[in-house]
C-alpha cells in the first residue's frame, strides 16, 4: 500500500468516523423523539449498526480495496472524537429544528385539511339537515292545512256514502270481505 493510498484511506476513515458520529446523533435524537415500544429500540440499534458498518466498509473498500490496518481504526477514532467535540451540538440542534419544522408542517397540514375539507363538509351536512327539516316542517304544515280544509268535504262524502249504503243491499260475502280488510287496516293505524 503506497503512502498516497494510506493518506486517502486515513482521510476516508476520518470521514467515516464523522459520518458515524452524525448517524449516531441522528439515531439518538430520533429515538428520543419517537414514542416507540421498548422492543423497537433493539431493532433500531441493529439497523444503526448495520448501516454504520456498511458505510465504513464501503469507504474502506473504495479507498484501499478493504485492507484493514491499525491506522484505519485510529482514523475512525479521530473522526468520531472530532465529530463529538466540534459538530455534535450543532447537528443535534439542526436535527431538533428539522423535527420541529416537520411537526409544524404536519400541524399546518392538519389545520388546512380541517379548514378546507372537514369543516365545509360538516357545514354542508348541517345545512342539508336544516333545509330538509325546514321542508319537513312545511310539508307537515301543508298536510295539516289540507286535512282541515278537506274535513268538511270528507264529512259530506261520508254522509252521502251512508245514505247510499242504507238503501243498498250488500251481499254477505262482500260484507265479510270488507270487515276483514278494515280489520287488517286497523292493525296498522
Amino acid at each position: 500500500m503506497t503512502l498516497h493510498v494510506q493518506f486517502v484511506t486515513m482521510g476516508m476513515m476520518v470521514l467515516g468516523g464523522l459520518s458515524l458520529g452524525g448517524l449516531y446523533d441522528l439515531y439518538r435524537v430520533l429515538a428520543g423523539q419517537l414514542r416507540a415500544p421498548r422492543y423497537a429500540y433493539y431493532l433500531l440499534d441493529v439497523i444503526f449498526w448495520l448501516v454504520g458498518t456498511l458505510l465504513v466498509f464501503k469507504l474502506l473498500y473504495e479507498s484501499n480495496l478493504g485492507e484493514v490496518r491499525l491506522f484505519i481504526f485510529i482514523g475512525l477514532l479521530i473522526g468520531i472524537v472530532g465529530y463529538f467535540l466540534v459538530f455534535s451540538r450543532t447537528v443535534i440542534r439542526l436535527i431538533l429544528w428539522m423535527i420541529r419544522v416537520v411537526q409544524t408542517m404536519v400541524r399546518i397540514g392538519k389545520k388546512i385539511i380541517e379548514l378546507f375539507i372537514i369543516m365545509p363538509t360538516v357545514w354542508l351536512y348541517r345545512a342539508t339537515l336544516i333545509f330538509l327539516g325546514f321542508l319537513a316542517a312545511i310539508a307537515i304544515f301543508l298536510y295539516r292545512i289540507m286535512l282541515q280544509l278537506f274535513y268538511p268535504v270528507w264529512k259530506l262524502l261520508l254522509w252521502l256514502f251512508k245514505l247510499l249504503t242504507r238503501h243498498m243491499v250488500v251481499p254477505a260475502w262482500l260484507q265479510k270481505t270488507g270487515h276483514k280488510i278494515s280489520a287488517f287496516i286497523r292493525r296498522f293505524f
